[in-house]
């Protein structure tokens, strides 16, 4: 990867701030600078809705106000995120407006959803994950490295920063749709907190804890993190979850900015849940509860298969989603002479770990599926289990694919140097962005075929008429020949960006102006290889049985090469009035883009690594029409939307490709209330989106897309009463469609959480979070597009009831 860019910018910030530091250094306390008033202005609790908040997360001007801008911004405190009651990080953005997130995979692999945009294949293709200003990885779909697995929200969490539309187009690369902005604490105050928390109708114990505050006059330090284990919301037959994640940051402050070193260790293993066998209203199948029940067996923890180079090497399915995560950054700002301003932002990460579950390929009558594999008259017996030998009966089974992936490396190194100066009433800025993403992955699949069953499911053995075995100990094939063979891969590439962008902020009177304009420039190198059959003895007894004669390997002699470039340009011009303190209104006309990375290959990448320009990028032209207002206690922000999106896409459960324009409009409204000691917060977004174009299938024009529902909301209720406080938060919506075929179609629901808190003494606080109070059926994803014969679908839905409690303890 090319590093000498970043690390240039790296050197300069250094320099600078060893320069001010011999320049300034005092003995006495510094004034507080002009970030370190943001900072605190940031972090302070909003009140209602925080117009008055001054932006940090893409602020074209330092001290421009949420009513003075004409962005569409939000902002989730720790107490907002710990009221909702979340069971995973991808559950806390279910409380942002106008963002759908299907939080029903586990602790991530989300599909993250704004305003419209769609999800055709997973992730958060037109979203961003930052953690404190940088994206967590340049691209937020990459097949099975979504971002929000390598992302963690524990007790270091000041808040979330919320930018939605299109004022995010210039705001970062790939971002067209929004920046969802993890910011950390950093020691402004003195003290720290000890979380317990225990699972009550499921096994997990969590500790949470954090610690920061001053060193001397000028620097300050936090410090904190998580350490869990246990089975988790749903038991897969062993501990699902084990891992931890430590940070900590140090910050120097100057008489005019401050230089701060932040580090992050993150190695966590949770269970990713697939889509689960169900009827086609949500309920339940026969021994497999829908609501808290998984794929995973005690009975299938190990798999064997050939790696990606092509050795004999073993798997570890309780690994589940296991990121590992090093990286360290530098974050610098300081005030020059002339009104200038510089901020530089670096960071190195280390990435890797693993994605290995189980995915139901189908799902029908045990002797169908044998019929299929060993011919008619072909009969199945338990594999394993206290029934090992015994007929199976007539019962349903599973065929079960192996998402059985290796992350090699999905290193980054990413650096973000801006220099902003004031002019009168007018504030512009120029920055550089420079990034290097690498994407070194093998995907290691197997098949096996499993009972129907929820707890501990057995696998199965399959005999031809003669008696023949096609499968031992329940795998099927070392391989997928069901799907065609389609998915032993190995990818080694890298991605490199780099982006110019400028903004300037006009404000005379009672309007803000601003204008921003970007300019993404992008390579793609490297290699990659499909699957390749072989016989292998894979079990090393000296014998190449029937499930051996063909194995699925690397075709490392043909590997495929991957050398191209894209480019695009993204503006965003927003106007602002303010009519009074307590009313504002603005429009925005934005473009932006997002550059395709892993999914274009295998299908869309030519024989000398080039790509057509019409699949390398995506382009989102979106308007906004808005207004902030304070009536009271009541706030209230609503944004008139439309957005039209080009869309090239793979998705990997189908291995189909797409190539479609989408069009939405809708209106997105979020308002706070507050009635003495009752605090309302809330949103509700209705979309109504279509397919507008489709070249690969025209019949599917008109249709609205797969899981986008007309009407979005939740809701969050508190009420404090003395020592305690209590309330309710609501997630919910309309019906949608499965597929895009418009045929299959979810019911609209409402997810209900429930909390509690009261303080046994002073600073010691014990809590009770209930998730999905009322134990509600709700659909988020579903494979297939219409009811099967057997009436049987895969499909994933939100978990059933969960109650915990916790102690926590402030100092």
């Amino acid at each position: 990867m090319q590093q000498q860019p970043a690390l240039s910018s790296l050197a300069l910030a250094i320099t600078l701030a060893l320069t001010s530091q011999q320049l300034i250094a005092q003995e006495t306390a510094p004034e507080p600078t002009a970030a370190e008033q943001t900072d605190a202005a940031a972090d302070a609790a909003p009140s209602g809705l925080g117009f008055e908040r001054i932006l940090v997360t893409g602020a074209v001007s330092r001290n421009q106000t949420v009513m003075q801008s004409s962005v569409s911004v939000s902002t989730l405190t720790f107490e907002d995120i710990d009221a909702s009651a979340p069971r995973s990080t991808a559950e806390v953005f279910r409380m942002l407006p106008g963002v759908r997130s299907e939080a029903s995979g586990g602790e991530g692999n989300a599909n993250i959803a704004v305003r419209g945009l769609p999800v055709a294949a997973g992730g958060a293709k037109f979203l961003t994950l930052q953690e404190d200003g940088l994206p967590v990885i340049q691209f937020g779909d990459i097949a099975f490295g979504n971002a929000d697995i390598f992302v963690r929200a524990d007790a270091t969490l000041a808040r979330l920063e919320v930018i939605r539309g299109g004022s995010a187009s210039t705001l970062a690369s790939n971002s067209p749709g929004g920046v969802i902005n993890f910011i950390s604490k950093t020691g402004l105050d003195n003290g720290g907190s000890v979380a317990l928390t225990t699972g009550l109708n499921y096994d997990q114990f969590r500790t949470d804890f954090e610690y920061g505050g001053d060193i001397n006059n000028d620097m300050r330090f936090h410090i904190g993190g998580f350490v869990r284990q246990g089975e988790g919301v749903r038991d897969p037959g062993y501990q699902g979850e084990r891992g931890y994640q430590l940070k900590a940051n140090l910050t120097k402050d100057f008489d005019s900015g401050y230089v701060r070193l932040y580090a992050k260790h993150l190695n966590d293993r949770v269970t990713s849940y697939m889509p689960m066998p169900m009827y086609a209203d949500g309920s339940s199948v026969p021994g497999y509860d829908a609501k808290k029940d998984t794929l995973q067996s005690a009975y299938l923890t190990q798999t064997v298969r050939l790696n990606g180079d092509n050795q004999i090497s073993r798997g570890d399915i309780r690994d589940g989603m296991n990121p590992e995560v090093n990286s360290f950054g530098i974050e610098a700002q300081f005030d020059l002479d002339d009104n200038w301003t510089l901020d530089n932002r670096f960071r190195i990460s280390e990435v890797s770990g693993n994605f290995i579950t189980l995915f139901p390929a189908e799902v029908d009558s045990a002797q169908s599926i044998a019929n299929s594999i060993a011919g008619s008259g072909a009969t199945v017996r338990y594999a394993v289990g206290p029934q090992a030998g015994d007929l199976y009966g007539n019962g349903n089974a599973m065929r079960i694919h192996t998402f059985d992936v290796e992350l090699h490396d999905f290193g980054s190194i990413v650096n973000d140097l801006k220099l902003s100066r004031r002019f009168g009433e007018v504030d512009v800025s120029f920055g550089y962005y420079l990034a290097d993403q690498s994407i070194s992955m093998s995907w290691l699949w197997n098949s096996y075929l499993m009972a129907l069953k929820g707890d501990n499911a057995e696998l199965l053995n399959v005999f031809a008429a003669n008696g023949t075995a096609f499968s031992e100990q329940g795998q099927l094939a070392y391989g997928v020949p069901f799907w065609g063979n389609c998915c032993q891969r190995n990818y080694d590439t890298d991605y490199s960006i780099k982006a110019p962008y400028a903004s300037a902020s006009w404000a005379f009177g009672d309007w803000s102006l601003e204008a921003s304009v970007r300019r993404d420039i992008g390579s793609a190198s490297g290699s990659y290889a499909g699957a390749v059959q072989s016989s292998r003895d894979m079990n090393g007894d000296g014998v190449i049985s029937i499930i051996e004669q063909s194995v699925s390997g690397i075709d490392l002699a043909n590997p495929q090469l991957v050398n191209y470039g894209w480019a695009y340009n993204s503006y965003s011009v927003g106007a602002n009035y303010q009519f009074n303190n307590d009313w504002a209104m603005f429009g925005r006309v934005s473009k932006g883009g997002r550059a395709n990375a892993d999914r274009l290959l295998f299908g869309k990448v030519n024989a000398d690594g080039s790509v057509a320009r019409e699949d390398a990028i995506d382009q989102v032209k979106q308007y906004e029409l808005g207004s902030k207002s304070r009536h009271g206690n009541l706030n209230l922000f609503a944004t008139l939307f439309f957005a039209e999106t080009d869309e090239q896409n793979f998705e990997a459960t189908t291995q189909r490709f797409f190539d479609r324009v989408y069009q939405a409009k809708g209106i997105e409204l979020e308002s706070s209330y507050r009635i003495g000691d009752l605090d309302l917060r809330g949103s509700i977004t209705w979309t109504d989106a279509e397919i507008s174009k489709d070249a690969l299938n025209p019949e599917l024009v008109g249709n609205t897309p797969r899981r986008q529902a007309d009407v979005i909301y939740n809701l969050l209720a508190r009420y404090t009463l003395d020592q305690a406080q209590f309330g309710v938060s609501l997630i919910g919506t309309s019906a949608a469609y499965a597929q895009d075929n418009n045929d299959l179609k979810f019911g609209a629901y409402t997810q209900i959480n429930a909390f509690a808190s009261y303080e046994l003494a002073r600073d010691l606080t014990v809590s009770l979070n209930i998730n999905n109070l009322f134990d509600k059926v709700g659909l988020t994803e579903a494979e297939q597009g219409s009811v099967p014969a057997n009436g049987i679908i895969t499909a994933r839905t939100i978990n059933g009831r969960t109650a915990s409690v916790g102690l926590r303890y402030q100092f």
